[in-house]
């Protein structure tokens, strides 16, 4: 009977394949540090039809697109992608010799030094029968990412309570046409914000919503669009589109189970490096925050990747760590240069000798 192999080790595990964990995981890898990425199928980004307010990318670009992309470059550059749901998270007890560790996923295991979650969170659908297949083709959840795409139109707000309110009161800077839909439901918000509502030209509709329909208009071989919604009351009213304001639950249990603190909403809690209460662990993305803003997300990768970076990195060391790592031996420190791993920098040197490399390149500005 064979040994069992040890786990695979890396310097950086990355649970999450969204812009915040791919921008993670791409700015270790490139700085020199063995890095993996967990992402399983479906997640919430790649299901974003049309990216928005992200420089230099078109919206016709989808979250599935750019994700592909990313992932490309990720392997381009020399870090691993797994396309598998991650299960758990452990710490090992290696008495600080080796990984601190272990990530447990469907269809592989690992090891890592330094854990980052990019979990993010989900969206809590509104109980209309139908109105869920429309979502980013007429239902949205961003007002940041979707409101232009509603101006002058007619716009709905699902929805019953303070941040409801203040949604539809908002989108009067894009259209007069603001429908407040409470589906049935009492209302949340407090007297100051009844009174703030009844002043603004936004009409409050209390009555059930019992179905969406599509857009007859659009060709047949096209995605649906949302076309309108149908009352209760035996009433039908025509939308451009409209958002679902219901709240989201952040994807947080992995990190909970390891031990990682959370704010009072169930987000992850972090410092400004996006450093958890766990040492070695890292949060980045929607889980920390819900801002729900892929250009966020990225600098949220972007911070976190060059704080491991700084942390894990060989080079350059202190006085003291240099006189305690020579112990006497000249040749000790020479021996260790350069700090990472061959592996790696073998990708280094073939990388910078290719002409072209993975990413969106075209249509160029000016050009047919």
């Amino acid at each position: 009977m064979s040994e069992p192999t040890e786990p695979l080790a890396y310097e950086v595990a990355v649970v999450g394949g969204g812009p915040a964990g791919l921008t993670t995981a791409l700015y270790t890898t490139r700085l020199g540090h063995r890095t993996a990425v967990f992402e399983k199928e479906g997640g919430r980004h790649a299901a974003v039809d049309h990216v928005h307010n992200l420089l230099g990318v078109s919206e016709t670009v989808s979250g599935e697109e750019l994700a592909a992309h990313a992932v490309e470059q990720l392997e381009h550059y020399g870090g691993d992608f797994y396309p598998d749901a991650v299960e758990s998270v452990s710490q090992l007890d290696g008495g600080g010799d080796g990984p601190r560790f272990r990530l447990e996923a469907v269809h592989s295991t690992v090891d890592a030094d330094r854990i980052v979650f990019a979990t993010g969170f989900r969206d809590r659908s509104p109980e209309v029968p139908g109105l869920e297949r429309f979502t980013g083709r007429g239902l949205h959840y961003c007002l940041h990412c979707d409101a232009y795409t509603l101006g002058d139109g007619s716009v709905f707000v699902l929805g019953h309570t303070e941040s409801a309110a203040h949604v539809a009161m908002t989108m009067c800077n894009f259209t007069d046409d603001v429908d407040l839909l409470l589906n049935d439901r009492e209302p949340e918000w407090d007297d100051e914000t009844a009174a703030r509502l009844e002043a603004h030209p936004v009409d409050r509709i209390d009555t059930a919503v019992v179905s969406a329909d599509a857009d007859e208009s659009i060709d047949a071989d096209e995605p649906p669009w949302l076309g309108g919604l149908s009352f209760a009351d035996g009433t039908e009213r025509d939308y451009l589109g409209g958002f679902a304001m219901y709240g989201s639950a952040y994807n947080a249990d992995l990190a909970a189970e390891l031990g990682c603190e959370l704010a009072d909403d169930g987000a992850i809690a972090v410092d400004e490096n996006r450093q958890t209460s766990v040492e070695g662990v890292s949060a980045v993305g929607d889980v920390t925050h819900g801002q729900n803003q892929t250009t966020i997300a990225i600098g949220d990768g972007a911070y976190a990747g060059l704080a491991i970076h700084k942390d894990l990195r060989t080079f350059l060391k202190s006085l003291d760590e240099l006189e305690g790592d020579g112990d006497g031996d000249e040749n000790a420190l020479e021996e260790s240069v350069p700090g990472s791993r061959s592996d790696l920098r073998a990708q280094m040197r073939r990388v910078r000798e290719l002409r072209t490399h993975p990413g969106l390149r075209e249509p160029s500005p000016g050009r047919q």
